[in-house]
């Protein structure tokens, strides 16, 4: 979890109230995060990764002061029209497709904002922005801008400029080749034709997104007064949020925000937008859910604590708050609000005896023995798109979608294990090789004879990519583990669209198939931009220890 450092005298000005250390230390540990630090001029807290909106000095005492009740509810914030644009070319689509932007001005920057606008930058680009991947986030001197700003692909030859920090021009190989933080983040840029960049109308690059900025149109310094912020990946979505957290922390600096018009090629949008969003909360469902007896006052009290507003029933959610997606995590807030330390402890009138799970106890003995061969343990989301689990594995899945999902990125559950392992090689093809990983983890699939109509089961997933990476290899962890179980089984030839023909096989235990294994298709590699051979194996573990039960 990131740490943050907190100058104490800003965040005690910008809560308005001076507590004592006895009392900082109580309230920053039961607003639900982790003091590691309390000193005369710095306060050092870990902040839990569902509240990126607390990573500044500005974020965090925006929260704090409302829970310790030196302020009350909602925060409001004005944005004007700056009537600038930012034109987004349509030879981003399969680069870096999306961002929101925003202008803030009149700021008297010092070295301290300068540091806090830095540190809640890079903390943000390391969590919300998974190491800017999701989310990579660029601050510029307006003044140095010509508008309008122009977002698109360009040939890497044809993109250059001084990266900050950096003594001279060069190109965008170079960058990614020579300069030190080109080189940690070019594998974000593996295997495209062209690179995003932003420039403004005079034909300036302000910066390469996600690398760097310009050293000449992108460096803050004591003598910027307004900046230009964007925010660039793809989903337009979390790129909005990210920037609302970043305008509310500018504007708490003391700055003016103002918004800008995008032009995508297919519509127009206006960013940023700070107005909060409403969603319905159930005091009955609050009551059940925390066992409390609150009434509707003390629900609004304990909203308000949190820095909500509620009105009719319904609370508003201030714009920069990533986590609330159910009324559940708005439950989560009320609890922290009425205070842990004050719900009732209650001892149950059931005696039991604890033990450990059978089936558990089983996929443990498995797992060990993927330890025992090095392997790396994963842990990925059930929740994820079709596309994965479709037609990037060359398949046609009846999948389970999710009736109101918010994000493409998140539609469905998942059918099966490989691809989830799969999107992890994807993602560290900058590091060393063979990389081998497993993850033991549910599935769904439709099945009306089910009371819910899914059937759940649990899967083993292995993958091992490297340039020796075969059928023979995986065979040999499939032979490991049911023979340790001791169990007889027969590997006959089959076809899988996600395997190479010839190369795949099927893995039974009288008669019932438990396991298909084989070397992923050239075709499966490609649209996973991966370069190295990868041999997988899935086994279903809930029909196994079925059988050998």
């Amino acid at each position: 979890m990131p740490t943050i450092t907190l100058n104490r005298k800003v965040f005690e000005n910008l809560v308005g109230k001076k507590l004592s250390d006895e009392k900082l230390r109580d309230r920053i540990s039961m607003i639900g995060t982790d003091l590691e630090e309390l000193g005369e001029e710095e306060i050092v807290v870990e902040v839990f990764p569902n509240r990126p909106d607390m990573l500044s000095e500005q974020g965090f005492a925006r929260a704090f002061s409302t829970f310790v009740g030196a302020k009350k509810g909602l925060s409001k914030f004005v944005v004007t029209d700056s009537k600038e644009k930012v034109i987004i070319d349509k030879n981003l689509k399969d680069v870096r497709p999306y961002t929101a932007c925003a202008i803030a001005k009149n700021i008297s920057f010092d070295d301290e904002k300068i540091r806090e606008l830095i540190q809640v930058q890079e903390k943000l680009h390391v969590t919300y922005g998974r190491n800017r991947k999701k989310v990579a986030i660029g601050v510029y001197p307006l003044e140095k801008i010509e508008m309008p700003i122009t977002f698109k692909a360009e040939n890497p030859s044809e993109i250059v400029f001084q990266p900050l920090e950096g003594d001279k021009e060069m190109d965008a190989y170079q960058i990614l080749k020579e300069h030190p933080t080109g080189e940690d983040y070019a594998h974000l840029l593996d295997g495209l034709d062209k690179y995003p960049v932003f420039r403004d109308a005079k034909g300036k690059v302000l910066s390469m997104p996600p690398i760097i900025n310009s050293h000449d149109v992108g460096k803050i310094t004591e003598d910027t007064k307004d900046v230009f912020i964007e925010c660039s990946g793809f989903d337009f979505d979390v790129l909005h949020l990210a920037l609302n957290m970043i305008v509310t922390t500018l504007h708490d600096m003391g700055a003016k925000i103002e918004s800008m018009t995008l032009e995508y090629p297919d519509k127009k949008r206006k960013t940023p937008i700070l107005e909060p969003s409403s969603m319905r909360v159930d005091l009955s469902y609050v009551n059940k859910i925390l066992g409390t007896e609150l009434g509707e006052k003390e629900l609004k009290s304990c909203l308000e604590k949190m820095g909500y507003a509620y009105e009719n029933k319904k609370v508003l959610v201030p714009a920069y708050r990533a986590d609330i997606l159910h009324q559940v995590d708005l439950i989560e807030d009320v609890a922290i609000a009425y205070g842990y330390e004050n719900f009732e402890e209650v001892i149950p009138n059931v005696a039991t005896l604890g033990q450990s799970d059978d089936f558990e106890g089983f996929k443990n003995k498995i797992l060990n023995i993927l330890v025992g061969l090095g392997y790396l343990e994963t842990c990925t989301y059930c929740i994820t798109n079709q596309k994965h689990q479709k037609e990037r594995m060359n398949l046609d899945l009846d999948t389970v979608t999710l009736a109101n999902s918010i994000s493409e990125e998140y539609d469905s559950l998942r059918s099966w294990m490989i691809p989830s392992l799969l999107d992890v090689l994807a993602s560290n093809m900058h590091q060393e090789y063979p990389q081998n990983l497993y993850e033991a983890g549910w599935v769904f699939k439709k099945d009306s004879k089910q009371e819910t109509n899914i059937l759940e089961q649990t899967r083993l997933g292995v993958v091992l990519c490297g340039q020796d990476a075969d059928y023979t290899k995986i065979r040999q962890v499939l032979d490991l583990i049911l023979n340790y179980l001791e169990v007889k089984y027969s590997v006959e030839s089959t076809t899988h669209n996600s395997f190479i023909k010839g190369r795949v096989a099927r893995a039974k235990i009288g008669g019932k198939g438990v396991a298909y294994i084989g070397e992923i298709s050239p075709e499966v590699l490609e649209n996973y931009e991966l370069e190295m051979p990868v041999a997988a194996l899935e086994l279903n573990l809930s029909e196994l220890y079925k059988i050998i039960k």
